[in-house]
């Protein structure tokens, strides 16, 4: 049957499709009709084929084979961090990722753990050598697969200040991993960029940059900085931490472009030219009215992740931003990942998005993009000198109000935000955190990198009006 149907019908180019196209538009201008330019400068055609490629596509580097589900847990009491760990695990789970502010209890939090089953995420909010040599000998001598996820670039962006101090900071860093370079210690945590409205192709540059500025520091001998020897870098690992967005075909782009882009990088100091990466959903798009909404905004952007490449992929309870964890919101954020993977069969093929022209068009668009924008933050002086002189946040910043503009204007849309409003939902009674951006006036270094969700303003006047 297929070889009847290949045979009876001839392919078409496209500039055949072209002439099609143009026919049928009956005098409507091509470009002005069909090419959309997208936030980040890309004219999105309304078809892509094969006459576009002059060459085969490159391999992505580094797609799993299969990818994790994870979930994240606060660590306050270890014992119900403990327990909660153990449930969701035995629900479906085989990644956790433990959130903490102060040193606990690691034998009471990984008590009856699977460790050889089930990975381990740190994002620990505080710096020290002493606490992550005690976690490296925990789990010197056990079958773990376990991510530490140090980033102090990232809470200086975050916070606008070290954990300590610059020296400290610096200092610690290079304690830990010039003794235990071969462990999954670095990370480049890039959800802040997402959530703050950078665009796609600024949210790559700024992960690369971000990248750079440790890889200089760890191994540029030139300027007598050099912490690891060139056999030390090679065992050197990088995981990335991505908030996915809505827009669906950019987002599963995205995921692939920073492969591309960090074996680039990796290759110019001799490291491994595959990177870890976790994905979250944007916390931008959600929103406090109609909140089961987010429900669905979450499993497309779960999908871009799982589509891209990414190795692990931690959904968000729909009511995350204005309810406290429990166990319902959690259940449900898990149970959308184990649908997708063993009921949408999204386990099945390990590169889907592998060759199909429109998507492999995209990456290779966000990864020549992002890559002039990385060339223009080294060529004036690297990532911090740029957070110093305030240059990434203002360009974050103009990329947010774009955005923002469009969502006031209505061009922009959220259901049951500022689109189809249910004007009798209420929503005051039912708030137990604090869902908008907190001004709690401390000094800081630089400026931090504020997160903001597109709808805070319109909410906050419907609640004031309830």
């Amino acid at each position: 049957m297929s070889e009847f149907l290949f045979e009876e019908f001839d392919e078409v180019s496209a500039k055949q499709w072209k002439q099609q196209i143009q026919f049928d538009l009956k005098g409507a201008d091509y470009n002005e009709t069909l090419v959309w330019q997208s936030p980040e400068g890309i004219h999105v055609k309304p078809f892509y084929h094969q006459d576009d490629f002059d060459k085969a596509f490159s391999p992505i580097p580094g797609q799993p084979e299969s990818w994790k589900i994870a979930q994240k847990i606060f660590i306050d009491e270890e014992q119900i961090a403990n327990n909660i760990a153990i449930d969701a695990i035995n629900r479906g789970a085989n990644a956790i990722i433990f959130t903490a502010d102060e040193d606990f209890d690691i034998k009471v939090v990984f008590k009856d753990f699977p460790l050889e089953n089930v990975s381990v995420y740190f994002n620990l909010k505080f710096l020290s050598e002493t606490f992550y040599t005690k976690l490296f000998e925990f789990f010197a001598n056990k079958e773990a697969s376990v991510y530490y996820n140090i980033d102090i670039i990232g809470n200086l962006t975050r916070t606008g200040n070290w954990f300590h101090n610059l020296k400290k900071d610096h200092e610690i860093l290079e304690g830990v991993i010039k003794k235990n370079f071969s462990l999954n210690l670095l990370s480049v945590d890039t959800t802040v960029y997402q959530n703050a409205g950078a665009n796609i192709v600024q949210q790559l540059a700024y992960a690369i940059s971000h990248a750079n500025e440790y890889l200089n520091h760890l191994i540029n001998s030139e300027a007598n900085t050099e912490i690891l020897n060139k056999e030390e870098a090679q065992n050197l690992n990088m995981t990335f931490q991505l908030a996915t967005g809505a827009n669906y075909f950019f987002e599963i782009a995205k995921v692939r472009a920073l492969r591309k882009l960090y074996k680039v990088l990796a290759m110019e100091y001799g490291v491994k030219e595959t990177c870890h990466i976790v994905s979250t959903p944007s916390k931008r798009n959600k929103t406090l009215y109609d909140y089961n909404v987010n429900l669905l905004r979450s499993t497309t952007e779960c999908m871009s992740a799982v589509l891209g490449g990414a190795n692990t992929v931690c959904s968000l309870p729909y009511d995350e931003i204005y309810h406290k964890s429990n166990e319902f919101g959690e259940r449900i954020s898990r149970n959308q990942l184990l649908i997708l993977k063993h009921e949408s069969y999204f386990e099945s093929v390990s590169n889907p998005a592998d060759g199909t022209y429109y998507i492999e068009q995209l990456t290779t668009e966000l990864a020549e993009k992002a890559l002039k924008l990385f060339k223009e933050i080294e060529k004036n002086g690297g990532f911090l000198k740029q957070l110093k002189e305030e240059s990434i946040q203002k360009k974050i910043k103009e990329s947010a109000e774009k955005e923002q503009q469009l969502f006031d204007s209505g061009e922009l849309k959220l259901l049951g935000t500022n689109y189809h409003i249910n004007k009798n939902d209420r929503m005051k009674e039912d708030i137990e955190l604090f869902p908008f951006v907190k001004h709690n006036p401390v000094k800081t270094l630089i400026v931090p990198i504020i997160q903001k969700r597109l709808a805070e303003k319109v909410e906050q006047e419907r609640l004031s009006n309830e």
